[in-house]
């Protein structure tokens, strides 16, 4: 049994909708209701009722019979004929289908076809997964909008705003048109208005009476425009909607001149008297007959109002495709509404969520009046500035404190109409973050924080007072700015003289570098370090003059290509260098004059080969190579010279065999080879006895060495996605192992000597649940059994 909860949300789903029905699309679900009653109705008639009636009118001369002769009789008298019932129904059937036309034949089911298609075509944008899901959601928030009490007290505001502004002899007055062309929703604001006037005239502000909202519908409202800008930004840039309802009408439109073309041909095809020839003599004796169509008549009565229908149809469809291409559908102008309204700012809209507000206005203009007030930045700003402090309580503020990676407590704020006054009293602070604020004024209370030590500005192009510059120039150490446009950079920054850390994203390409100013750098004397996230494609004048003080120079230039590098040269304190996404095919000549260089970083690059890596033996401090996320295929010999390096990273490349000369890097601790082409572990591994942590994964690894299990300094191996299918018991000689990858092998059993392995614990072990049931009881005992004290010691 169906539930009747669950045939209630079946009718539902189609009502849903209604409101992006326009009147033609209405009506033409109507007609193809009737259609689709002249399809059931015919193939009742058609299934119900005799199909043929036919009577012999010529007798057979030699009547015979091969299965059974039939005696030679004198010519019939009157209408006698000696058929039998069966015959009777045999020579129906036969005529039917053999002489009839198959118009008047199938005639129903054509209709019930034709008008299937015609609902598929004008229901097929609700149900098409790409446009379905778009127009659920529009549905759902432009009902949430019209039914929002913050519409009606924005709009009602607006109002206020008006009237007061004009002489109180001109409010007693007759209202003048603009004032009269307001929409309905606003009427209803009217009385209160009235009063809000006499109480304006005696100098008394109520400020409930304009509207502050509670909690639930501010928040409410707030979630509004939140959904409201996704939804734009998810829309806004297809037409899929658009198209997809042009070609839905296009083929209503073809099929309605298929139809017409053929079906008023055809349907003089219908009729009541049908002569039928077959060969049927050695079975009735007789080869011609007289048929009659008892349906025919009411078929063509049924095929020619279903011609007129699909005439109306068809002029409906033709004219809805006319008013399609005659208008720009995708855009949509919100000026009406901005006359109307103090919401200047509300944008035009372009594409499908254009298209679909077109749609709603055919079905009543209101609902995108109301609508537009979620659109305005105004009235958003207008909503959150409210109750931002009393929103925004001291407690709730110590809820969203988090601690990063260095364990500093921060503070993130994104999206605020402004910053509440309420952080600064968070004096624990020591990193706040700003994150979509566009207006801040950082003010004098800031120097309550006083372990403010790390400030992040994303998209926030903030103002300060001179009391909070004075604090920030004292305290501030590192500092965070994201921005699209250069103007967001504030150029205060350049007054924070201890400033250490400096974090720029955003476009700093050639074509902008006239809008730039980036000269201020220079008197940041105590910059160490320097992240530029951007699209260069050589570096700027002034952050070669950082060099004296420079240590740590980080450049992520997100695919772009950058070339000319000759600069770094002149860079010698550097101790750290990133250059990731550069887009680099060679390793940089210019960085084998940086002596000083402990750790440098060619993250997803173009590298294809690093036969420059001999030249990093003049790299006496480095300790950290990272050539990770690129395309190298092999590793010179040369990477034995490298004698100081501790840390080396070759993981995502291509690298099918590893070099016996990288194993004379004895100093090596960490060595990540995941996700290459190796199918060997050379024995020679066992020469680094001070490995601590040692990956392969996604390798296609069989065996392991067991020279291997002479690193005793390890406590991470990773080993998951190869192809082992045995794991070596002198595993066990790892007492120090902590971490060990084993899933998405070709194990059978693990070795009981893990056991061996006593800092190993099992969620440090990494392997499939039915591997892990092979190990005896007290070995999995024991594993588990150090989670637990884990456990009770945190």
């Amino acid at each position: 049994m169906i539930p009747i909860t669950e045939l209630r949300y079946f009718a539902d789903t189609q009502p849903a909708f209604r409101i992006l029905k326009p009147w033609w699309d209405v009506f033409n679900d109507y007609i193809s209701i009737v259609m689709l009653m002249i399809a059931v109705f015919g193939g009742t008639l058609q299934i119900t009722q005799d199909k043929m009636i036919c009577l012999p009118c010529k007798r057979a001369i030699n009547d015979t019979c091969e299965a059974s002769p039939v005696p030679v009789v004198s010519e019939p008298k009157g209408v006698q004929n000696e058929l039998d019932r069966h015959q009777y129904s045999y020579i129906d059937a036969v005529c039917y289908e053999s002489t009839l036309h198959w118009f008047a034949k199938y005639f129903p089911y054509l209709v019930l076809l034709h008008t299937l298609i015609f609902l598929a075509c004008s229901n097929f944008w609700f149900k098409f997964p790409r446009t379905s899901s778009k127009l659920e959601h529009f549905v759902s928030i432009l009902r949430k909008c019209f039914d929002s009490p913050w519409t009606t007290r924005a709009l009602s505001e607006t109002v206020v705003e008006e009237r007061d502004s004009k002489p109180l002899g001109k409010m007693n007055g007759v209202a003048d048109k603009k004032a009269s062309s307001m929409s309905e929703d606003v009427e209803a604001s009217v009385p209160m208005l009235q009063r809000t006037k006499s109480r304006i005239e005696q100098g008394i502000v109520d400020r409930s009476e304009t509207g502050v909202l509670d909690k639930k519908e501010g928040e409410q409202a707030k979630a509004l425009f939140e959904k409201v800008k996704k939804f734009r930004i998810h829309v806004e840039e297809g037409d899929i909607i658009h198209r997809l309802y042009i070609r839905q009408t296009i083929i209503k439109v073809i099929m309605f001149l298929v139809i017409i073309s053929y079906a008023g041909y055809f349907v003089f095809y219908i009729r009541f008297n049908v002569m039928c020839t077959v060969e049927t003599e050695k079975l009735t004796g007789f080869s011609s007959f007289y048929c009659a169509h008892p349906l025919a008549t009411l078929f063509k009565i049924l095929a020619s109002f279903y011609i007129s229908l699909v005439v109306v149809y068809g002029v409906i469809s033709m004219y809805t495709l006319c008013w399609m291409l005659r208008r720009s559908l995708k855009r949509y102008s919100f000026e009406s509404i901005r006359e109307e309204s103090s919401y200047s700012d509300i944008p035009d809209l372009k594409n499908d969520f254009a298209f679909m507000l077109h749609m709603i206005d055919q079905y009543d203009p209101l609902y995108s009046k109301r609508f537009a007030v979620f659109l305005s930045e105004v009235s958003e700003n207008k909503l959150r500035q409210l109750n931002l402090n009393n929103e925004w309580t001291l407690e709730k503020l110590r809820q969203h404190i988090s601690k990063n990676p260095q364990e500093k407590l921060e503070l993130h704020l994104c999206m605020l109409s402004g910053v509440p006054e309420t952080v600064f009293d968070l004096v624990e602070l020591e990193g706040l973050k700003l994150e979509f604020i566009p207006d801040v004024t950082i003010p004098p209370i800031i120097a309550k924080l006083s372990n403010l030590r790390e400030l992040w500005l994303y998209h926030t192009p903030a103002k300060i007072e001179s009391a909070a510059l004075a604090f920030l120039r004292e305290k501030l150490k590192a500092l965070h700015i994201k921005f699209t446009d250069i103007k967001e950079i504030p150029l205060w920054i350049y007054s924070l003289k201890n400033l250490g850390e400096l974090y720029l994203t955003g476009n700093l390409s050639a074509d902008n570098n006239r809008y730039i100013v980036l000269d201020g750098l220079r008197e940041l004397k105590r910059l160490k370090v320097l992240r530029l996230k951007s699209n260069l494609y050589k570096l700027p004048q002034v952050v070669t003059d950082l060099s004296a003080h420079l240590l740590k120079l980080s450049i992520n230039n997100e695919g772009t290509k950058l070339m000319v590098l000759n600069s770094l040269k002149k860079m010698v304190n550097l101790s750290e260098l990133e250059l990731v996404r550069c887009d680099l095919e060679r390793i940089p000549h210019s960085i084998f004059s940086l002596h000083n260089l402990q750790e440098i970083n060619l993250k997803d690059n173009n590298l294809k080969t690093i036969e420059e890596i001999i030249s990093f033996q003049h790299l006496r401090r480095l300790v950290c190579l990272k050539l990770w996320y690129n395309q190298i295929a092999y590793i010179p010999i040369q990477i034995g010279t490298l004698n100081n390096l501790e840390r080396l990273y070759l993981n995502r490349n291509k690298i099918e065999k590893l070099p016996s000369q990288l194993f004379f890097c004895h100093k090596l601790r960490f060595l990540d080879l995941s996700h290459n082409n190796l199918t060997v572990i050379s024995a020679d591994v066992g020469s680094l006895q001070n490995l601590q942590y040692f990956a392969v994964t996604a390798n296609r690894i069989e065996t392991l060495p067991m020279e291997l299990f002479q690193c005793k300094k390890l406590r991470s191996l990773l080993l998951g996605n190869n192809c082992l299918e045995t794991l070596p018991s002198r595993v066990g000689e790892l007492s120090g192992l902590t971490q060990l990858e084993l899933r998405g092998n070709n194990l059978e059993c693990l070795p009981v000597e893990l056991a061996d392995c006593r800092l190993l614990e099992r969620s440090g072990l990494v392997v499939e649940e039915k591997l892990f049931n092979t190990l005896p009881p007290e070995v999995k005992e024991q594993l588990l059994g150090g989670d637990n004290e884990s456990v009770k010691i945190s």
